[in-house]
């Protein structure tokens, strides 16, 4: 799989950097391709516990972990979350734990396994933490049935 993400002329450890310090081609290149953020949430309105389910956006490829139309994302899917420096304080909760924007946001490192550390867009998935494979699209699932497809995140370890 090549990497969908152009990490070429990147500054070195970018990511250490604070986030509000990173150009637009940094700040896309912190996306390791989990897919995690695509799979639509529940959260309990009284303590705000997000919990994940398969269930994926209608716009997400689960052969390759990425958005089918990113660039137009917004038009087909206007609830899609848009991280920015600027949003991400009030966002990172909902994220996955493993997310680098959320991690760093939090002042925690990368994980272990996030390709800017190993130089393989494959290694979250090699190492467990993606949705490849493992999905199921919101086009099929009836809302009302979300909750028969709840998961844990997956970590790989981080």
């Amino acid at each position: 799989m090549d990497d969908p993400i152009d990490r070429d002329g990147l500054r070195p450890q970018f990511w250490e950097r604070g986030l509000s310090d990173l150009n637009p081609k940094e700040w896309e290149a912190l996306c390791d391709g989990c897919g995690k953020c695509c799979l639509n949430k529940l959260e309990d309105e009284d303590t705000r516990e997000v919990v994940f389910t398969r269930i994926a956006c209608r716009l997400f490829d689960d052969q390759t972990c990425r958005c089918s139309n990113y660039d137009a994302r917004l038009t087909f899917v206007p609830e899609c979350v848009v991280l920015t420096p600027q949003s991400l304080p009030k966002a990172a909760y909902f994220m996955p734990d493993t997310c680098a924007y959320r991690r760093l946001h939090e002042g925690r490192d990368l994980p272990h396994w996030h390709p800017l550390l190993t130089g393989d867009p494959m290694s979250p998935h090699k190492a467990g933490a993606s949705m490849m494979d493992e999905t199921l699209s919101e086009t099929v699932v009836h809302e009302d049935d979300w909750e028969d497809h709840l998961i844990e995140e997956p970590t790989g370890g981080a």
